[in-house]
C-alpha cells in the first residue's frame, strides 16, 4: 500500500451526551479528532501506511491525542512534541430542525504557535506517494500557513501528489483573509476537493447552483471547474454536494471532473445521521484510496461518497469503518441486514 503524509490539528472534543444541549450537558464524551487526522484514520483503516504530522504538547493529554491515533494505526513518527495546549472544540450534536453547533477553544495551541523548522519535510516526504492537507490548518496561524507552504513546498520536490480539502471555516478567517493564503497554496495541488461555499469563499469561484433549495444538478458546475483546473492546474477537481433537509436527514452525493470527463456519483439519502462531523474528511480519505487503487476516477468517487455515507453512522470524528465495508455499500447494499 502507499505511504500518505496528513498535516494539520488534532483536537480534543468534548460534547455532551448524545443530542443533549451544551446547557444541559452536566459530563462532556472525550474524543479526539480534526480534518487531517482524520483523513488519516481513514487511510489506515484502508490499509495504507498513514502518517499524520503535527505538534503537541508533552504532557498527558497530548498524549491522549497521539494514543488516539496510534490506536487506528496511524504513524505518529512525525510529530514534534512541545508547547502548552491541545486544542478543544465543544461539539453539540444537533436534531431535526436544530441544527449541531461547535465552539472553539484553540487559540495558542501548541501547533498553531510551532515553528516550521521544527519540521524535516524533506526528510517527511522521502518515498511519500501522497501528502494530504486543508484549509482549516493555515487558518490557524501565519506559522500554521507558513508550516502549509514549507510542506507543500518539500512534496513537489519530490513529486508527491498532493491533495486539498478546501474546507473554510468562517470562524477562523475572513473569505479576504482566505483567498490571498489559499490561491497562492494552489499552485502545489493536484487534486482540489470542496464543496460550492469553500469554493466561493476560498478561491473566489462560484457554481451555478442552489444547493439548498436541491439544484445540484452537474450542469451548473461544469464551467466552475472547468475554470479551476485552467487557473491552477489541477489534475482533478471535486465537490461533495450536501443537501440539508435538516440535521438529521442529508442528501449527499459528488462530482469529479478529470480535465475531459465530469462524473456525477449515486445519491445517498442519509437518515437518521448519527455523526456528520467529519463527513467531508471521510470522503477525501475515500478519494485518496480511490484514485491510489482503482481504475477510474468514476470508480474512486464511489468509493469516496459510499465511504462517507458510512460515516454519517459512526459517532466522533473518525470513520472506522474498513475498505470491505464501503465496497458493500458502493457496491449496491444498502439493506443495512445484520453480518452474521
Amino acid at each position: 500500500m502507499s505511504k500518505i503524509i496528513t498535516l494539520g490539528e488534532i483536537m480534543l472534543r468534548l460534547s455532551p451526551e448524545g443530542q443533549t444541549r451544551f446547557v444541559q450537558a452536566d459530563s462532556f464524551d472525550v474524543i479526539y479528532g480534526g480534518g487531517e487526522a482524520n483523513v488519516a484514520v481513514s487511510c489506515a483503516n484502508y490499509g495504507h501506511d498513514a502518517y499524520f504530522v503535527t505538534k503537541l504538547p508533552t504532557h498527558e493529554i497530548g498524549q491522549s491525542a497521539v494514543n488516539a491515533l496510534r490506536r487506528y494505526g496511524v504513524h505518529t513518527d512525525y510529530i514534534v512534541r512541545g508547547g502548552q495546549r491541545i486544542g478543544i472544540y465543544f461539539c453539540e450534536t444537533g436534531a431535526s430542525v436544530r441544527p449541531g453547533k461547535v465552539i472553539y477553544d484553540r487559540a495558542h495551541s501548541a501547533i498553531a504557535e510551532a515553528d516550521a523548522r521544527e519540521f524535516d519535510f524533506d526528510a517527511i516526504m522521502s518515498g511519500a506517494d501522497w501528502f494530504h492537507w486543508s484549509g482549516i490548518t493555515p487558518a490557524i496561524s501565519p506559522q500554521a500557513a507558513e508550516i502549509t507552504r514549507k510542506a507543500c513546498e518539500a512534496a513537489k520536490r519530490q513529486g508527491v501528489t498532493v491533495s486539498v480539502d478546501l474546507n473554510y471555516r468562517k470562524k477562523l478567517w475572513t473569505p479576504q483573509e482566505a483567498q490571498a493564503v489559499m490561491k497562492p497554496l494552489m499552485n502545489y495541488v493536484d487534486v482540489c476537493i470542496g464543496n460550492e461555499e469553500d469554493a466561493e469563499l476560498c478561491l473566489g469561484f462560484k457554481p451555478d447552483a442552489d444547493v439548498t433549495a436541491g439544484q445540484t444538478d452537474a450542469a451548473g458546475y461544469e464551467a466552475i471547474f472547468r475554470s479551476m483546473a485552467q487557473t491552477f492546474g489541477f489534475k482533478y477537481v471535486i465537490s461533495t454536494l450536501r443537501e440539508s433537509f435538516s440535521a438529521s436527514h442529508n442528501g449527499w452525493k459528488a462530482l469529479i471532473f478529470d480535465g475531459q470527463t465530469f462524473y456525477t456519483s449515486r445519491r445517498y439519502d442519509l437518515l437518521p445521521i448519527i455523526d456528520r462531523v467529519g463527513g467531508g474528511d471521510s470522503f477525501s480519505g475515500g478519494i485518496i484510496h480511490g484514485l491510489l487503487t482503482k481504475s477510474s476516477p468514476a470508480e474512486a468517487l464511489e468509493f469516496a461518497v459510499a465511504a462517507s455515507a458510512l460515516k454519517h453512522t459512526v459517532t466522533g470524528d473518525f470513520n472506522l469503518v474498513s475498505a470491505a465495508e464501503v465496497e458493500t455499500l458502493a457496491g449496491g447494499d444498502a439493506s443495512g441486514r445484520v453480518q452474521r
